[in-house]
């Protein structure tokens, strides 16, 4: 019988209690409101999306900006450090300051230690708010990569209007991102609607299905292209034509 899931920590939250559990010395979970958010054990979709996200990117600079929106216990994180060269500049979105303590402290060996690279510089906060800010400021460098490793995915029923896969994020996560970039994308299904999205925005996305035993996650890697050119309304020539 297995031994039980002990806890470490929790804090309230939005979405309900936010906890972090361990059973023995390398098996960690994190819940929201009772329901698995994060396992030690299941990783790779996490570690496809980081992988092939910066694998895309790594070789075009010496010092490539990457931004990662949530942390979860790390290992999204730790994948994109391995697949980044040392000049690296990786800024991580997370909402609530316990989750990047946990993975500083009691789960920081399982990922060896990513949380604390000196690489990475964490945004307490929203990772939209962060893709705004550069958007909006041309003067700030554009990210290379942006990440996104947030609960559930773009399979959400917000439509247009949702606020993290919505239009004007979209637009939004374009603008901040340089040409030729690349946003990746976890979800726990596929979104045709979040991938025509992508299209009408002047990505081309690639969809990768990951998992095992019947468990197929969905990593959407979408190359940021240049905007179609707007063709010249054809003007009507009213009245005598010049001899």
């Amino acid at each position: 019988m297995p031994r039980p899931f002990e806890l470490l920590d929790s804090v309230e939250t939005p979405e309900g209690l936010l906890e972090l559990r361990r059973r023995g010395d390398k098996d960690f979970m994190i819940l929201v409101g009772g329901r698995v958010l994060m396992t030690s054990t299941i990783t790779t979709s996490e570690l496809a999306l980081a992988e092939n996200g910066c694998g895309a990117i790594a070789a075009d600079s010496s010092r490539p900006r990457v931004l990662i929106g949530g942390l979860g216990l790390g290992f999204t994180l730790r994948a994109a450090l391995d697949a980044l060269p040392r000049g690296a500049c990786v800024h991580v979105a997370e909402l609530n300051e316990k989750v990047i303590a946990w993975c500083q402290g009691p789960a920081a060996a399982i990922t060896k230690n990513a949380a604390n690279d000196p690489r990475v510089h964490f945004i307490v906060g929203d990772v939209t708010e962060e893709i705004s800010r550069v958007a909006d400021d041309e003067t700030i460098p554009r990210y290379d990569a942006i990440l996104w490793d947030l609960y559930i995915g773009p399979q959400r029923k917000g439509g247009k209007e949702d606020p993290l896969y919505g239009d004007e994020s979209v637009m939004n996560t374009w603008a901040a991102l340089r040409e030729g970039g690349v946003f990746g994308v976890w979800g726990e299904t596929p979104s045709t609607s979040f991938e025509e999205r992508l299209k009408k925005f002047a990505f081309a996305p690639e969809l990768i299905r990951t998992g095992g035993s019947g468990l197929k996650h969905a990593v959407y890697l979408a190359t940021k292209r240049k905007p179609k050119a707007k063709r010249a309304k054809k003007t009507k020539y009213r009245g005598r034509r010049p001899s």
